[in-house]
């Protein structure tokens, strides 16, 4: 394997497949069929996910909500597409652990370096729903400090394309994609990799990131095997 330890970063909305809101069943068990193959292999995995398919702190920031009441609602969405991980990921026979930025007791203790290294360790799929526990944070944000603190050798970005594109190839059908990029590249260039505070943690802890299509079966385990098919940047 090219790859001990990853941050897998999935998005909330990935997990709504054809649906307008909600967890998709059929996705939930594809990303756990993902994971688990790249378990069975000796892979330690930690998964941030979003919540943006239940619902998103901006949004209600935009509506009139206040920004930090609406951020928290933010974190507890993760935390139930988190827990519907776990339940997915243990029905198939994977040793889990579900960490929170904030603790929810009985759900998830509190996330902590020494609790999420030992778990890895330990041979479970560490789970960390929550954010960072803290406002104005996004969970790009979250994944890529939780990376840095587990020091997990890249972060996975699993999204519906297969990877950075010098446009959105989903309105632009002459956008090219790229196999590498550099941190300053991607900045200079103004693609949407990371949000800003993400990336430039990355770039200051010599983090790199692989943004690849969680959506095709088997694309995880061919990335973690060291298969080029997506963008890393670094």
């Amino acid at each position: 394997m090219k790859y001990k330890r990853i941050l897998l970063k999935l998005s909330g909305e990935s997990l709504m497949g054809e649906q307008a809101y909600g967890i998709s069943s059929e996705m939930l068990t594809m990303y756990c069929n993902e994971i688990k193959q790249a378990y069975s292999k000796g892979v330690e995995v930690a998964v941030v996910i979003g919540g943006g398919n239940i619902y998103r702190g901006l949004q209600g920031s935009a509506k009139g909500m206040d920004r930090v009441q609406g951020d928290y609602m933010g974190m507890m969405a993760t935390m139930i597409n988190s827990l519907a991980l776990q339940g997915e990921l243990e029905r198939q026979g994977v040793k889990t652990e579900l960490l929170g930025g904030i603790s929810i007791e009985p759900i998830a203790k509190a996330f902590s370096r020494r609790r999420a290294i030992e778990a890895l360790e330990n041979k479970k799929v560490v789970i960390i729903g929550g954010g960072t526990g803290n406002p104005f944070f996004t969970t790009d944000t979250a994944s890529t400090l939780r990376a840095i603190e587990i020091k997990a050798d890249i972060i996975l970005k699993g999204t519906r394309v297969d990877g950075v594109y010098t446009a959105d190839p989903e309105k632009d059908k002459t956008a090219t994609k790229y196999e590498t990029l550099s941190f300053d590249e991607a900045l200079s260039k103004k693609l949407k990799v990371m949000d800003l505070t993400a990336f430039a943690l990355c770039q200051e802890n010599n983090l790199p990131i692989y943004v690849f299509d969680m959506n095709k079966q088997g694309n995880l385990q061919k990335v973690v095997e060291g298969e080029n098919i997506g963008t890393l940047v670094c």
